[in-house]
């Protein structure tokens, strides 16, 4: 069917009979009949009118009529094959067109125009009036015989590839549409070739060879043609351009893409960097993002003078290529310095975004610095748009998309586009910019309220490692504390406070200082829970915070946990309550790890019954893990055994130092960036040794009071201590008389040297002295004042058998 004689040939095989008009409602039905559709289907207007057309057409074709009339009002119009019942009950295959009668107006009333498909061979058809039925019709019509090739179309074809309709026939669908998947087109031909079922709305998308760089779509329709025996004679499809409808759900579909994917964290770089991913390759071939330095530091944006004679100064924050190898001059983080007048400036100046469709790279409107790409020094042009990236009336930076010369330029529907892009991005930039702001003013905060070093100390070896939570999460309230008390021991503090935030922070600081305050007054661990306990719930009650453990507000601290630990290394014993906390673990020297079976409190300001406290002894050398719950929070199932398990396992492996252990195990337990604080103080635990403590019991009698100096003098000479001997002869007679005077039972003068020289008397009184400072013409009262002056701190402490009065005096050099 090539040469000319041929394709005249098979167009003249299609004729139509003349056409009978007929209108029908929006809905379908029949308002008015013609006399042609009377004759042409033996049908009385009386009985036609006011019929559905699915009640007129064959029971084949009635399920169609739905999805038809939804097309009509769709596209516009129809023109296809139907088959109809004649008033005998007998069917008669027809051509129908429908167009609407209001198009200007949108259509109310549909006219339907009918022709029967005559001749011997079902393919006579009188071509004059097919061609006036489908000549304005905006949808490509043709029909194609078993060998798929054209012989007849419309002029609307000329539209889809091909020319007009003479230079058409004999041709291949893939002659007229190269650079489409046409291959497939002709897979579903055949399909209704064979099996006679028709396919409906199959898209078809690629680039014709008339416009090489925009994307077309197609919607394609096909039915087959069958002679009076049923017998297969070709196709008749119908061709809708919906690149249109295309462009629109791959604009929604990027913006779907850019809600779920840009701003999944609170990171300023990150969300950028998700910017020009979103953007790459679907809508440009080259994205870069540069921010103020201002905002990248979480500050309000600060871009200093923009008078158009100063260049700008930004900071790259993302970037994206759609090549697979490039040789970026600017890396993540890097200034990048744009010249007055250049585009970014533009923007950075007016707010308003910069769009050029065709820009030749070697013009001076070009800066290659902040359009910088892979291919930037590459003759040819180039599209390019610069966008403001603003929120909420303020600008943070730009950001640049660039095509390439083999994709469509830029026009005003992608800037719009770019525009609800950028503006999505920069939304999530501002918050996170926001939230860095906060988060590094808690971690200012906290850092500060936080030790910068723990105290040196002869108690225990310490080893701490602290893990702010994720962005996402926010900062906590974990802390951690090592407090020196008298006689050499020590208390070691783990707490955390609900929230997150500054004001989990601030918290959080409020707290450890009443624990340190507390721990001055040398309570034993269950007082110090109680009193720290009535402490918060008194503030609570007084700022108005309910005392609820799950919505407290991290401001007043209710609901916080704590445990509270106290170390003696003159014999090892070990004290510790806790409140609404994890219990500590303990590794003995043997490697054997046990979990201290300790009674939970109430958290802090909840209320609840009296804290209770264990006491159990420690051999040297046993190592002490306290830790937030904030290390346990990351296992697939969480309880209790399993935690211990967990943690069991990680204190298990080997390690050179206490150190690099305690780094270890938090390496092990909880992720680089966790959901909550995380906090780990390990302690390894000393015993003083026989040379470090001398002790005396003596009796309540005054006259033992010089020889308890004697004693001490001889103690200090062993020790090499004898530039101390007046001071302390001075400590131990005053501390030995008040016991004598104001005491009854038993005497215990111990000394202790270790980091101090420690004096302490033990006697059987229940009320602690107090200092006093007496008058000139007093005769007595002045001891004690005499040992404050003497000493560097003094005071009391309780123990079962009575009070300790104790005296701390530095090794280096003797008190003034």
């Amino acid at each position: 069917m090539g040469t000319d004689e041929e394709r005249d040939t098979a167009r003249r095989r299609f004729d139509v009979a003349d056409a009978a008009p007929l209108l029908l409602d929006s809905a379908g039905v029949v308002t008015s009949w013609s006399a042609q559709a009377q004759r042409l289907l033996d049908h009385p207007a009386a009985e036609a009118v006011g019929t559905s057309l699915a009640d007129l057409v064959s029971a084949e074709d009635a399920g169609r009529v739905p999805g038809l009339i939804e097309r009509w009002h769709r596209d516009g119009g129809w023109a296809g094959l139907l088959t109809v019942r004649r008033g005998d009950g007998g069917p008669v295959r027809v051509m129908a067109r429908v167009a609407s009668t209001e198009e200007a107006r949108g259509p109310s009333r549909w006219l339907m125009l009918l022709s029967e498909l005559t001749g011997a061979s079902g393919w006579d058809m009188h071509r004059t009036v097919l061609e006036q039925m489908v000549a304005r019709s905006p949808i490509g019509i043709a029909i194609v015989d078993t060998d798929l090739r054209f012989v007849w179309s419309n002029a609307a074809m000329a539209r889809f590839g091909g020319g007009p309709p003479e230079q058409r026939l004999g041709l291949r669908l893939r002659d007229v549409q190269p650079g489409l998947d046409t291959d497939e087109a002709e897979a579903h031909m055949r399909h209704v070739l064979a099996t006679g079922e028709s396919v409906i709305g199959y898209e078809q998308i690629g680039n014709l060879r008339s416009s090489p760089h925009r994307e077309t779509a197609q919607m394609l329709s096909f039915t087959r043609l069958d002679d009076e025996q049923g017998h297969p004679m070709g196709v008749y499809y119908t061709v809708v351009d919906i690149t249109a409808h295309h462009r629109t759900r791959q604009r929604l579909a990027l913006l779907d893409r850019a809600g779920e994917r840009i701003g999944r964290g609170l990171d300023i770089v990150r969300t950028a960097q998700e910017l020009a991913d979103v953007a790459v390759p679907a809508f440009a071939d080259h994205v870069v993002v540069d921010l103020l330095e201002s905002v990248l530091r979480g500050a309000e944006p600060a871009p200093g003078p923009l008078d158009g004679v100063a260049p700008v100064r930004l900071r790259r924050a993302g970037r994206r290529s759609a090549d697979a190898v490039v040789a970026w001059t600017v890396g993540i983080g890097e200034d990048v310095v744009h010249p007055p007048g250049s585009p970014p400036v533009h923007c950075l100046t007016t707010g308003r975004s910069w769009l050029r469709e065709r820009l030749d790279p070697f013009t001076p409107e070009w800066d290659t610095d902040s359009l910088e790409g892979p291919d930037a020094s590459e003759p040819g042009p180039q599209s390019v748009m610069v966008v403001p990236v603003r929120a909420r009336g303020v600008t943070l930076g730009v950001s640049t998309f660039v095509r390439r010369g083999h994709q469509e330029p830029f026009d005003e529907d992608d800037l719009h586009l770019a525009e609800d892009l950028v503006s999505r991005a920069a939304v999530c930039v501002d918050n996170a910019r926001r939230y860095t702001r906060e988060r590094d003013a808690a971690l200012v905060l906290q850092r500060n309220l936080l030790p910068h070093r723990l105290p040196d100390q002869f108690a225990v070896e310490v080893a701490v490692r602290y893990r702010p939570a994720d962005e996402l999460t926010g900062l906590g309230g974990d802390w951690y504390d090592l407090i020196p008390l008298s006689g050499a021991r020590v208390a070691l503090v783990v707490g955390e406070v609900p929230g997150h935030g500054i004001g989990a922070a601030a918290a959080m600081g409020r707290l450890r200082t009443a624990v340190r305050t507390l721990a001055a007054l040398e309570l034993p661990p269950e007082e110090v829970l109680a009193h720290l306990d009535d402490l918060v719930a008194r503030t609570a009650r007084e700022e108005g915070v309910e005392a609820d453990p799950v919505g407290a507000d991290s401001t007043q601290a209710v609901g916080s946990g704590c445990v509270y630990v106290v170390y003696d290394p003159a014999d090892g014993g070990c004290s510790m309550a806790a409140a609404g906390h994890p219990a500590p673990a303990v590794v003995l020297p043997d490697g054997t790890i046990t979990f201290v079976d300790l009674p939970q409190g109430a958290p802090l300001g909840v209320g609840g019954p009296p804290y209770e406290a264990v006491e159990l002894a420690l051999a040297e050398g046993s190592t002490l893990a306290l830790h937030t719950d904030g290390l346990l929070a990351h296992g697939p199932k969480r309880s209790v055994d399993s935690d211990r398990d967990r943690l069991r396992r990680a204190l298990e492996r080997e390690a050179t130092s206490l150190d690099v252990r305690c780094q270890s195990v938090v390496d092990a337990l909880a992720p680089e960036h966790p959901d909550d604080d995380v906090a780990l103080l390990m302690a390894r635990t000393r015993l003083l040794g026989a040379d470090q403590v001398a002790d005396w019991d003596l009796p309540g009698d005054p006259a033992v009071v010089a020889e308890a100096r004697k004693a001490a003098t001889r103690q200090l000479t062993e020790w090499s201590l004898e530039e101390l001997a007046f001071t302390t002869e001075l400590v131990v007679s005053e501390l030995v008389t008040n016991a004598i005077r104001y005491a009854s039972g038993p005497i215990r003068l111990r000394l202790i040297k270790e980091r101090a020289l420690i004096c302490e008397v033990l006697d059987g009184g229940a009320t602690a002295p107090h200092l006093r400072h007496p008058r000139t013409t007093d005769e007595g009262g002045r001891g004690l004042l005499l040992v404050s002056q003497f000493t560097q701190r003094w005071g009391t402490r309780f123990a079962p058998e009575g009070k300790i009065i104790w005296a701390e005096q530095p090794l280096t050099e003797p008190s003034a």
